[in-house]
């Protein structure tokens, strides 16, 4: 029996206009790594919606029942079985995924693990692929909005580990791990899309 499908109505609210991003993003098809999955509602969307492109889906194994139920549900030739993938943890030298997609993960993470999300993309996508990740972010340690500030204070009262993260800080993750910020997209709800390039040549040090 199939197993009955989470839901995440923030997933919903922001799947379309997340879509319209990855639309030009994901432009030139190919096989895409989404980590934290979570319920797997935007797995499926974003493969139904982007026929060149093969999604493959991962997270935690508790996740993954209710990921496979989504995955079950709609059918789809272009999008795989969850990964089993811990940021902590996870290998994937040897990949090369055309681009890596995260949203709302980043700000739940502890900062090790924000920096180890920004390893794990870098080791797995090919030259010239991209790191789309999607959430709140600070610029300076200044928020976009009072509401973001409410939201970071209620995440750090919850977990002290977890908060929105800054901007300059996340690129400094990316530069570490040979990718460079290309563009950064203004999102509702005071949310962002930030895309990262990789490349050999922008690799710190080198």
């Amino acid at each position: 029996m199939m197993a009955e499908k989470p839901f995440s109505p923030a997933a919903e609210r922001n799947a379309r206009s997340i879509l319209r991003v990855l639309k030009t993003e994901l432009a030139g098809g190919g096989l895409v790594l989404e980590i934290g999955s979570g319920t797997g509602q935007h797995a499926t969307e974003f493969a139904a919606a982007l026929p060149d492109i093969t999604w493959q889906p991962s997270d935690l194994a508790d996740n993954h029942a209710g990921i496979r139920a989504w995955i079950e549900e709609a059918r789809l030739a272009n999008v795989r079985s969850p990964l089993d993938l811990d940021v902590m943890s996870a290998d994937v030298a040897g990949s090369r995924y055309d681009a890596v997609y995260s949203a709302n993960t980043a700000h739940i993470m502890s900062l090790g693990a924000v920096r180890r999300m920004f390893a794990v993309a870098g080791a797995a996508l090919r030259t010239d692929g991209v790191f789309c990740l999607y959430g709140p972010v600070r610029d300076h340690g200044r928020f976009n909005a009072e509401s973001n500030a409410a939201f970071d204070r209620s995440l750090r009262a919850q977990d002290p580990s977890m908060g929105i993260r800054d901007l300059e800080e996340l690129d400094a993750f990316a530069a570490e791990e040979g990718m460079q910020r290309q563009r950064r997209y203004s999102m509702p709800a005071n949310n962002e899309l930030l895309v990262w390039r990789n490349r050999a040549s922008f690799r710190k040090g080198s």
